[in-house]
């Protein structure tokens, strides 16, 4: 008897898990409107498996996953293992009105109110790291030596990436022993965030076919580079013409786009609550780690929280249609959705308050010191899950962009992750998390 293939209807909760539901693949058309059965407690777990405390759900309630068809994956089998299907949803209530906990709705409404307010429409993609897990001594970093001997991994992650539409660029050996980064196209609006976690599963379900274990964990080792996840975003207008470009302003960001700038900066300590939230994700975001040593912007500059990257000027290519800004302060224990959509509303806050553009930093932050240190941001950004909490509670314009309810449940399962490590020293939570992601 020939075995049943399955499709999964999933969603990315507020761990950043894909969780959900399997069906026969052929019976997918009868759930396409009405979705499967989900609960609000499944919301409530913990990446390390439990319950929150003090979550606001318990044993009562009923939602629907609503499956979303333009997002639908499938990687072909091979010879050992069956296809990888699955389609992401939306949560909604079981009389089909929207849900406040859902990741996605809260994504959306964000798009929505940059439309609204500043008559824009978002581009974006999310750069990925992640390290193969093993014993085996590593080759140099950056190496063509890396590359060959990730093989036949590498080749088939990219061709199963394409398979699922999530559009690979490269794939790029990096700094830390067996780490990798894999680029994608960007997407406009909530695609984005579908392809960051497309991609994820992808990747380890590559992995898992070439008996491989993969990590997307933000630091594995306290000693190494971490794993990040850098968020690249460009504002168009409704002709799809950028919004990011001036000619004659410094790096040539638009003053629209230095003030959209600005609002991320001004609350990018609230930020890292959603963006890195895991107990060791800030471990990560400290000065020469490459990462966001300084919570400013740099062009062209490694060390800084929001980043211009350079444009290329030959060979034909316009720096207008590539200027953009890259949030380099997110990694993959946070949720994408609600890590883009607090970006997006921290910049529209910059416009609409009109801050002043973001001044540049063009040198490395560490050669800064005393109040101009302090000016730039350097070591700014908190130096713990905890501390990232209270700024996020602290900070009402951020906090308030999530629902009440929303807001009860994320405190809630962060908390009780910080309670579950609470005796554990960095290396012993940097092991565990790699397990986790």
């Amino acid at each position: 008897m020939s075995a049943t293939e399955l499709i999964s209807l999933v969603c990315c909760d507020l761990g950043a898990i894909v969780r959900g539901r399997s069906l026969p693949a052929p019976e997918l058309g009868e759930h396409l409107h009405s979705g499967v059965s989900w609960v609000p407690a499944n919301h409530a777990l913990t990446p390390l498996g439990t319950l929150a405390e003090e979550s606001p759900f318990d044993s009562l309630g009923d939602l629907r996953l609503v499956p979303d068809p333009q997002t639908h994956v499938r990687v072909e089998p091979d010879r050992q293992t069956s296809a990888l299907e699955f389609v992401l949803c939306d949560i909604l209530q079981t009389d089909g009105e929207q849900w406040d906990c859902c990741p996605r709705r809260f994504l959306r409404e964000a798009l929505a109110e940059l439309r609204s307010q500043l008559g824009a429409r978002l581009l974006a993609s999310f750069e990925h790291e992640f390290q193969l897990l093993g014993t085996e001594a590593a080759p140099p970093a950056f190496s063509l030596e890396a590359q060959r001997r990730s093989e036949p991994f590498a080749a088939a992650v990219m061709a199963a990436l394409t398979q699922a539409g999530v559009q690979p660029e490269r794939f790029l050996c990096e700094y830390a022993p067996h780490q990798f980064e894999v680029p994608v196209a960007a997407a406009e609006g909530i695609a984005a965030a579908d392809r960051a976690v497309v991609l994820r599963e992808v990747v380890r379900e590559v992995a898992r076919r070439h008996e491989l274990r993969v990590s997307f964990a933000a630091l594995l080792d306290p000693s190494w580079p971490g794993n990040g996840v850098h968020i690249h975003l460009s504002l168009l207008d409704a002709d799809g013409q950028t919004l990011m470009y001036d000619s004659r302003r410094p790096a040539g960001l638009s003053e629209l786009a230095g003030r959209f700038a600005a609002g991320i900066l001004r609350h990018s300590s609230a930020l890292s609550a959603l963006c890195a939230p895991s107990p060791v994700s800030a471990e990560r975001l400290t000065p020469h780690r490459w990462s966001a040593g300084a919570a400013c912007l740099g062009a062209a500059n490694r060390e800084t929280l929001l980043r211009i990257p350079s444009p290329i000027t030959f060979a034909g290519r316009q720096p207008q249609t590539q200027t953009h800004l890259e949030y380099r302060g997110a990694d993959a224990t946070a949720n994408p959705y609600l890590a883009l959509g607090a970006i997006v509303r921290a910049g529209i806050q910059g416009v609409r308050e009109e801050l002043p553009a973001a001044a540049i930093l063009d040198r490395d932050p560490s050669a800064l010191e005393g109040a101009q240190a302090s000016s730039y941001g350097v070591g700014a950004l908190p130096a713990s899950l905890e501390d990232s909490l209270l700024a996020l509670q602290a900070d009402r314009t951020v906090s308030g962009w999530l629902a009440p309810q929303l807001r009860e449940v994320y405190l809630a399962i962060k908390r009780t992750e910080l309670r579950a490590v609470a005796d554990l020293d960095v290396d012993e939570i940097c092991r565990r998390y790699a397990e986790i992601y």
